[in-house]
């Protein structure tokens, strides 16, 4: 038998797995792929970073509004209670006749303290941001006006407030009452508006 056979057998068991594989692997392929997964992986991070970001802004604009909204709100119920002492007064004064009053100095004193008293009320509601709606002549909005009765004008658009039976107010941008009108019916047809935002007539929680 030829003697360079023990060497072949020799160098084929030298040839171990380890020695093989680090042969076969390159450095900078691993390198390359650890570095790919990272790039990824800090990708993702800063994806999910981002998004709860804005979530948590949102969260922080949202909370803000409803606490704005439920300071601007929250006198509702008051409000509207409020709203019938000065129609009391309101409904004093106009009972009394002009030439009453211009005869009897105690009377028209008494009528002006009672007008002192309503004009102060209204400047207190609007302090806490409700404010009175003066309707007459205005085009009809069923936003902030509730029409009782029409009347037949033919001199008057269709649609406009000729008489106003009881006030409306607003609060912030919500009807907090709406104003009880009389509506003109068989005149002219309005001219059309652009369309405008208007404030949504929400209804508020009862007591």
């Amino acid at each position: 038998m030829p003697d360079d056979k023990p060497d072949e057998m020799d160098e084929k068991i030298g040839a171990t797995p380890e020695s093989s594989a680090k042969v076969s692997t390159d450095p900078g392929t691993e390198a390359r792929g650890e570095i790919e997964a990272m790039m990824a992986e800090n990708a993702d991070m800063r994806d999910r970073l981002l998004r709860t970001m804005a979530d948590m802004e949102n969260l922080r604009k949202r909370t803000e509004r409803e606490k704005s909204d439920t300071a601007r709100y929250a006198i509702s119920s008051f409000a509207r209670d409020v709203l019938t002492v000065g129609d009391n007064l309101r409904r004093t004064v106009e009972h009394v006749p002009a030439e009453a009053a211009a005869q009897d100095p105690a009377l028209k004193s008494f009528l002006e303290g009672i007008e002192l008293t309503e004009r102060e009320l209204l400047n207190v509601l609007e302090r806490h941001g409700v404010t009175r709606i003066d309707p007459l002549g205005a085009r009809f909005d069923p936003n902030f006006h509730q029409a009782m009765y029409e009347v037949e004008k033919k001199d008057v658009p269709e649609g406009t407030v000729v008489d106003v039976m009881q006030g409306g107010y607003t609060i912030g941008e919500r009807c907090l009452r709406p104003a009880l009108v009389a509506v003109a019916k068989g005149g002219p047809k309005p001219a059309p508006v652009q369309d405008t935002p208007k404030a949504a007539n929400d209804d508020f929680p009862a007591d």
